[in-house]
């Protein structure tokens, strides 16, 4: 009997709003990282009847041209559909302890919010942009990713 073997599959979907606005910044050699969080919610009745809700945040890593987007064009209460792989990173802080952090490293951002909200308040959301233009994924932006 052959071995069974699970595909390798890392692809989420997930939307809510940022709970702040992106923080884009530039690695050593220049290259755009943006990280941002959004909270994601969920809704369901408890055993007792009553309506409940569920707060999922995630912690969101965008790189190259789809990060100085987000940065332009995201802000705090943005609606997003975020398209992308899970992924872990490690690091040892000064103290000598050792972080993790999950997160989602997007390949697409969708823009959600309606055209007429972005209209009454032009700092937020995708103001200005069709359909077309408030899908943004890293293939139409990049060719090579720096990992």
């Amino acid at each position: 009997m052959a071995e069974f073997r699970l595909p390798a599959l890392n692809r989420v979907f997930i939307a809510g709003n940022l709970t702040r606005d992106p923080e884009l910044r530039y690695t050593a050699s220049g290259v755009p990282v943006a990280n941002f969080r959004i909270a994601s919610n969920r809704w369901y009745r408890s055993p007792d009847g009553e309506r409940r809700e569920d707060v999922c945040y995630v912690n969101i890593v965008a790189w190259q041209r789809l990060a100085e987007l987000v940065g332009e064009r995201l802000r705090k209460g943005s609606a997003v559909l975020i398209e992308g792989e899970m992924q872990s990173r490690q690091w040892e802080t000064e103290g000598g302890a050792r972080r993790t952090v999950v997160e989602i490293r997007a390949f697409r951002v969708q823009f959600l919010n309606r055209m007429d909200e972005s209209r009454t308040d032009q700092s937020h959301g995708s103001e200005g942009l069709d359909e077309e233009e408030s899908i943004v994924q890293v293939d139409d932006l990049v060719d090579d990713l720096p990992f």
